[in-house]
């Protein structure tokens, strides 16, 4: 039999050591060491948190080269979802994609599963999308100086609904009474699909609805708009005054989906997550998708996500305490 000579066997070790030094290096450039990432989505299948996370993850795959799913754990106003991420290992593996909520809950809830200010390192925020204060067609306001008009001449008799206390609905119309200086009546419901068709019905006049989820019925004459929450006017309703054009200043309402790691997740793995979906959402069909809903792509890493989020947790910590609301 031969035998491999000392000298063969080094070059063969070293040969075999040449090839597999770039796929171990690739190995370790990889996120979670090449296995599934899974976007933890805090809201249920056909929501706007879903919408998002099912939007992004196909690109997100294409650019990290791994496969990327949506596994969807609502409830607590996002906070099942939050906490299994939270305790996640933090090698990039499992990312929260949360909503808007993440930043009312520390101030609404007295007790979370997590720390919010230091469990999670936030990667981006993905869109920022408007309000639309919209009403019953027959209803008397035809403008949003007319709501006030009406709220001073009536106080606390003029009913806006919600989706339930301290949702955003629920905020948007207490940054409302707050900037207007009038004071209306809250009116939750266990959902937006309850409260908009009560809106449509008439039972009552106002509410603060998600363009994407208001369009349609804006369109088939069955809600009027009166302002929209954002500082610019929305793509989809370019006839519809900001709040500030329709006279009531400073007022700015959003809602937007964060993506976050868990806390510890080394910057390596951040940056590369981060850069993924950067691209993800500069994809054109994403950005199409983000634009028809009247949403504008969020400017900015994760060092601009991370003082977003502190900015919008500080105003509603505010609003929160102020106006004296809570979750029950």
């Amino acid at each position: 039999m031969q035998t491999t000579s000392p000298t063969r066997r080094t070059l063969l070790r070293a040969a075999g050591a040449a090839l597999a030094a770039p796929m171990l290096a690739h190995a370790q450039d990889q996120v979670a060491g090449g296995r599934t990432v899974t976007l933890i989505c805090s809201y249920p299948a056909g929501g706007g948190a879903d919408l998002m996370a099912r939007l992004i993850a196909q690109p997100m795959a294409h650019a990290l080269g791994q496969t990327v799913v949506v596994d969807n754990r609502p409830g607590g106003s996002g906070q099942i979802a939050a906490g299994m991420v939270a305790r996640a290992t933090p090698d990039g593996s499992q990312l929260l994609l949360d909503a808007s909520s993440f930043a009312v809950n520390p101030s609404l809830f007295a007790k979370l599963p997590y720390d919010t200010n230091t469990a999670f390192a936030p990667l981006a925020v993905l869109a920022l999308f408007p309000n639309v204060l919209v009403c019953t067609p027959s209803y008397e306001a035809k403008t949003v100086q007319d709501v006030v008009r009406l709220a001073k001449a009536r106080p606390n008799q003029i009913a806006y609904a919600s989706s339930g206390n301290g949702s955003a609905q629920h905020l948007a119309g207490a940054l409302f009474e707050e900037k207007a200086k009038v004071n209306l009546v809250h009116v939750p419901y266990k959902g937006g699909g309850p409260a908009l068709n009560d809106v449509m019905g008439g039972q009552v006049p106002l509410f603060f609805a998600n363009v994407a989820s208001s369009l349609g019925h804006i369109q088939a004459g069955k809600l009027r708009p009166l302002g929209v929450t954002s500082v610019r006017r929305a793509r989809a309703l370019p006839d519809v005054p900001t709040m500030e054009e329709a006279g009531v200043p400073g007022y700015e309402v959003l809602e937007w989906n964060p993506v976050l790691a868990p806390a510890g997740t080394p910057p390596a793995i951040r940056a590369k997550l981060a850069a993924a979906i950067r691209k993800a959402m500069a994809e054109p069909e994403v950005l199409g998708r983000v634009r028809s809903l009247s949403g504008e792509v969020f400017e900015g890493g994760e060092a601009k996500a991370a003082e977003f989020l502190r900015a919008q947790q500080a105003l509603w910590a505010r609003v929160v305490r102020e106006r004296k609301i809570s979750a029950g």
